[in-house]
């Protein structure tokens, strides 16, 4: 079994087979959040585009934790510019193999730059294979059809965005449910700032009723297990 914890908006952490990973820290400056970043030490943090609201807190966790970060050169490079060069750099495209499992980068339709203003690349999502599971955080991104693709192979959880206004809403991810064909989805990017407020316990009944998926709600800070 794998453990999963949602801190609040885009930020997840797994823990599977003795290794700890951390997605899109942002946590202090997160109004809906009530996790400390002091309180987690991951191995690996793994971001999917530049946005503050995605990287806020991964410098800090990175120096005190030690954690490899796993991002696109973009993102890496940027971070080494800060002093920051225990990554691994990668592209969209195949997998690759660390201890925790295997982790394919997939596209995600949305902006990216860094808090400074620097280019920042393409947006990713995530799609890992850890200890027999399939899991995909999209980040932040559009409804694309190519989700059909990126759940070919069989999800059993998947993290979407549900905000609406800068990712997809809920009538959209409703239809990357019906693409992606994910076991359990657990709905994320909503509800932290008044632009993205959303009904997560619609978007739950709407997904249970139209798909063949389970929905999660969990609450900032709630643990879950797949």
């Amino acid at each position: 079994m794998n453990r999963f914890t949602w801190h609040g908006h885009a930020t997840v952490s797994i823990e599977t087979s003795g290794h700890s990973l951390l997605i899109d820290p942002f946590l202090k400056d997160n109004p809906v959040s009530v996790t400390d970043p002091e309180s987690l030490s991951p191995d690996f943090v793994l971001i999917t585009h530049g946005h503050e609201d995605h990287v806020a807190d991964a410098a800090d966790i990175i120096r005190r934790s030690g954690a490899q970060l796993i991002s696109t050169p973009e993102i890496t490079g940027w971070f080494a510019r800060q002093g920051i060069d225990n990554s691994h750099a990668m592209n969209i495209g195949g997998f690759s193999e660390f201890p925790f499992g295997r982790l394919k980068l997939t596209p995600a339709w949305h902006s990216n730059s860094l808090p400074d203003g620097s280019y920042g690349g393409m947006p990713t999502g995530l799609l890992l294979e850890l200890n027999g599971q399939r899991v995909y955080h999209a980040g932040d991104t559009a409804l694309f059809s190519d989700m059909e693709l990126i759940g070919e192979g069989g999800l059993d959880l998947a993290f979407l965005p549900i905000g609406s206004n800068f990712t997809m809403g809920p009538e959209e991810a409703l239809r990357a449910v019906e693409l992606l064909r994910p076991g359990t989805v657990v709905p994320i990017h909503y509800n932290t700032f008044p632009p993205i407020r959303q009904d997560a316990a619609a978007f739950k009944a709407s997904c249970e009723a139209e798909t063949a998926a389970r929905c999660l709600v969990p609450e900032p800070g709630e643990s879950f297990g797949i």
